[in-house]
Parts: structure tokens; sequence; C-alpha cells
């Protein structure tokens, strides 16, 4: 019997691609969500017959149910941010893919492992925001996190032999380093949201292409992978590997080094999260190993992208400061798409929310949203 799948984002860059995969694998969609794409939903419906859809903005899911009516199987229509969460929970599929962007997909998350589904995560704002919250509830519920995020699935893959996983002492999470790659700040000062959206590898949404040329991604990789991995952040190294082949590497304890190699493309960790612990078929171009001349290693500069300082003091402050980080984050990307600041403001606003309070200690549910809202508010009242 064919596997059965719930995607959550399934219009973004990761949900297209996850589609792809269901389409390779000849899997079934159980339901989908997506926040504002109306038309593209309608596509996806048309082509995969989902039992259940959400569309999480309002406006957008009265344009669908518009859509929808009269239509012979028309799946049932779930609205909002709890029709989300509702839609994560119900049972029917073999996994929930969650590859919501942002915070919004942390409710979601929780639902799908508390109703007791596997989870495969995209979404790392989950694990950033309230990684206490989701590793406890995996735990208690005895259900498999399997990470999307290439690096995290490099990472993954590598510690397949469980019995060297015990002796794992550092994990080397790679990052591409960007489009602003070796510049300083002087010429980052006048950079453009055009310019910071010209990714030299990867095909993504606007909002992580934007962290990655912050550099924020890769801080908000280092936090998920302390959750993921367990282990603390001084024994996660980021290196620049520009090429985006060596997708990231394990090191054990008699210094021998594994890594995971790739084309730059996300349908292979998403496959491999659907289809753990098989590996499917080709869903991307092999790696040419004649053409590749020159792999590069560099070391990421922290100094001037901010970003990335910012992450690394959240999650040494613990608590709620990885959740405050991404707030104000979340937010100053979102002027910043809007021209309403500059790019060296992302990180000097992240930095700022970051410094403002202490955060340790433990949290619940309601703590997390609240410190969201509180780090957005910090940023507007920083302009």
């Amino acid at each position: 019997m064919a596997k059965k799948i719930t995607l959550l984002g399934s219009t973004g860059s990761i949900g297209t691609q996850s589609l792809d995969v269901v389409r390779a694998e000849g899997y079934e969609v159980f339901g989908l969500s997506a926040h504002s794409q109306v038309d593209l939903l309608l596509r996806q419906i048309e082509e995969f017959h989902p039992q259940v859809v959400c569309m999480t903005s309002l406006d957008a899911a009265d344009r669908l149910d518009a859509a929808l009516a009269g239509r012979a199987g028309a799946p049932r229509l779930l609205r909002g941010p709890e029709g989300l969460r509702e839609l994560a929970a119900l049972d029917g599929p073999d996994v929930v893919l969650n590859s919501v962007v942002g915070i919004a997909g942390l409710g979601a998350s929780l639902s799908a492992i508390e109703s007791g589904h596997d989870l495969a995560l995209a979404n790392k704002e989950s694990l950033v925001t309230g990684g206490h919250l989701v590793t406890q509830a995996v735990e208690r519920c005895g259900v498999k996190l399997l990470p999307v995020d290439s690096e995290h699935s490099a990472i993954f893959q590598c510690l397949q032999d469980t019995e060297s996983a015990k002796s794992l002492t550092k994990i080397l999470l790679t990052a591409s380093g960007g489009p602003f790659f070796g510049m300083t700040t002087d010429q980052l000062r006048g950079k453009t949201k055009a310019d910071a959206l010209r990714h030299p590898n990867w095909n993504m949404g606007a909002k992580i292409t934007i962290d990655s040329a912050t550099l924020m991604n890769k801080g908000l990789e280092l936090i998920e992978a302390v959750w993921l991995f367990g282990l603390p952040p001084e024994k996660i190294q980021i290196v620049v590997q520009r090429q985006s082949i060596i997708h990231s590497a394990v090191q054990f304890s008699d210094n021998s080094v594994i890594a995971q190699l790739g084309v730059p493309d996300m349908r292979i960790p998403i496959q491999y999260a659907l289809t753990w612990p098989r590996r499917g078929g080709p869903v991307a171009p092999e790696l040419d190993f004649a053409a590749l001349k020159v792999l590069t290693f560099d070391v990421a500069d922290e100094e001037t992208f901010r970003c990335l300082a910012a992450c690394k003091k959240a999650i040494a402050k613990g608590g709620l400061g990885p959740c405050a980080a991404n707030g104000a984050n979340e937010e100053a990307v979102k002027l910043f798409l809007e021209d309403k600041i500059g790019f060296l403001d992302i990180g000097r606003l992240v930095e700022a929310v970051v410094d403002s309070d202490r955060f340790g200690g433990s949290y619940t549910l309601a703590d997390v949203y609240e410190c969201d809202r509180m780090a957005r508010a910090f940023v507007h009242s920083h302009l």
C-alpha cells in the first residue's frame, strides 16, 4: 500500500519539490495546506486529490471555498492557523511533512507529534523557538523526527551507523556563504533586496534566501542541530563550502570524518526523510566527479554577519533566547523586503533583542508566542 503524506506548506519552494518526490515515489496525498496561493493549491488538488486541505489566510480560504463549490469529490476545507493544527493532527497519513515558513509551523509540528504522527521537519523554527517542547513531545509520544534541511539530513545520513554515532564528537555544519560571502561591513551597507535574493546555488523562497544572505539561516541551523543531535553548540563548527556539494559532515572520537555529498537539490533530503530507512530512486542529477574540479572551505565571518553571532549568543543563553532571535529576524526580514530598513539593520536588530534580556529557564507554548510577540515589538521600537 502506498505511503500517505500530509504536506504543510505545499505551495512553497520545499512544498512543490516535496510533491516532485511524491510523484516519483507513487505516494498518496492525504492533506495539503497553503497560506494564500489559491490557484497553485487548486492545481495541486486536481492532481493529487487530497481528502483535506487548509488555507491559513482567511481571505484566501474564502476564494478557495468559492472555487471548490460544486466540484465532485472536493476536499474538506479547513481555515486559519487553527485549521493548520487540525490538519496536522488528523488520522490518515503515515507521515506529516511540515514545510511551513517561520514560527507559524510550531503549533502544527506539536499537533502532528502529539497525534502520533512521524514528522518530517523542514520548518526549522519549530526547534529554534520551541526545541524543548518539541523534543519532549517526540520522546513522550514515541514518534520519529526526520530532518529535511539539507545540512541536517546530511548529518542524519552520516549517523546511520548507530554504533559509530555513539562516538560522535563534532558536527561540521556547512554553509554556502550566500551571495555576499567575503564582503566587508562597508560593502554590505547599500545592498538591496534584489542583491540579497540572488543566491549562488540554491532556489529557495524569499525569506530563507535573505536568511542565507545574512547567515541567519546558518545560525538557526546551528540551534536546530543542537536539538536534533544532542551536541552542545561549541561542538558544532560552521564551515563555508561555497559549491554546496558537501552538505555537512560528522567527526568521531578517532578524528575520522564522514561527509554526505550531492548536487544542491532539495529533493534528495526530502526524499530521504519520506523513504527512510530505505533510499528511493534518483530524483536529482547525479554528482559528476569528472566535472568537479574544486571544493573549497572557509570560515564563517560572524564579525561581519551579526545574525550568526546573535544566534550563538541566543543558544548559549538558552530558554527563550533562540525564540527571541527568530522573532526579531522574521520581523526584520519582513521590513527589509518592504524596503523599510537596510540590510545591516537585520543583524543589528536581531543581536539587540538577544542582548536585551537573559531569557534562560523553562517555558510553555504560551511563553513562546509571547516572547515572539515581544521580539517583534522590540524591532519596531528600535528602528
